[in-house]
């Protein structure tokens, strides 16, 4: 009887594993995923179209409107003409995505690959809400700019346009009689002033961005994150408007969305009802870090 001898079969022997998974590795593995998903650049190319869109659609208009109206210039904002449209709208498109960039996983199951791949969960948050906030933050920046020169473009003729590098004047007052229109007194908007509002809008859009990140991290469902966000930043301001005086007064400084109001203005006097620009940035920036808090707080400790 014969017998057949095969030759031992070596296993080769991996290396051991040396040190630790550090914060870098998980931050390039979070910049990846959120720039390998044809819906980022979605919502980014939407954010930019709106408000450089509006932006100069809207110039345009006020641009035509102040020829025919010269009345009109009196107290005339540009700055908030340019930049309003792209904070109102642009919030609620930057909240899609802020809420996505970790509602996604979940709908996916890539959520529990990502935990296994680096079990540290303070390390994972950390880095999905660093990689966003910094690309919410560019990507405003860049917008908020554009969308002022454009609109700035558009209002130059008009003889009221607001400039980043030396102080404009704008009238102040608007007589009327019956057969004129004239303009009396001035306005001084310095550029510090401008320049303010600019990267302020910037920020606070990208703080909204954030709040609905904490939304995402928290209710873990894309469509109820989504809606929260949209329910936080433009629906309950609509409601709190609707309420009487005494209430909507009390409420309005409370909540983020209204710190618009006093970001980009920069003609006369803002909402006496609100908070100076950055106290009421403040607010904003509250909400975000409670939510975000919450989010890290239950991302820590429920399961995947």
């Amino acid at each position: 009887m014969a017998t057949t001898t095969t030759a031992d079969v070596k296993l080769s022997v991996l290396p051991p594993a040396t040190g630790h998974a550090g914060i870098r590795g998980v931050l390039a593995s979070e910049f990846t995923k959120l720039r390998s998903v044809r819906s980022t650049y979605w919502t980014i190319g939407a954010l930019v179209l709106v408000g450089v869109g509006l932006a100069a659609a809207i110039g345009a208009g006020a641009a035509a409107d102040l020829h025919s109206n010269p009345g009109d210039k009196a107290g005339f904002d540009a700055t908030s003409t340019s930049l309003g449209a792209f904070f109102y709208l642009g919030q609620l498109i930057i909240a899609v995505l802020g809420a996505m960039v970790i509602t996604s996983e979940y709908s996916t199951g890539m959520i529990r690959t990502s935990l296994t791949a680096m079990p540290r969960r303070g390390n994972v948050f950390a880095s999905k809400l660093i990689v966003f906030t910094g690309v919410a933050l560019v990507v405003s920046l860049v917008t908020s700019f554009i969308a002022f020169f454009v609109g700035q473009a558009l209002l130059s003729g008009s003889g009221v346009s607001a400039s980043l590098f030396h102080s404009t004047t704008v009238p102040a007052v608007a007589q009327v009689t019956p057969h004129s229109t004239t303009l009396s007194g001035t306005l001084t908007v310095t550029a510090g002033t401008v320049l303010t509002a600019v990267i302020g809008t910037a920020l606070l859009v990208t703080v909204c961005a954030v709040i609905a990140f904490g939304l995402g991290a928290i209710i873990r469902h894309t469509a109820g994150a989504i809606a929260s966000a949209i329910g936080l930043l433009f629906v309950l301001p609509i409601i709190i408007q609707l309420l009487p005086h005494t209430w909507r007064w009390d409420l309005m400084r409370f909540f983020p969305s209204f710190a618009g109001d006093v970001m980009t203005s920069t003609v006369g006097p803002t909402n006496q009802h609100l908070w100076s620009t950055w106290p009421q940035f403040g607010v904003a920036v509250v909400w975000a870090a409670v939510l975000v808090g919450v989010g890290a707080y239950l991302f820590r400790k429920r399961d995947a």
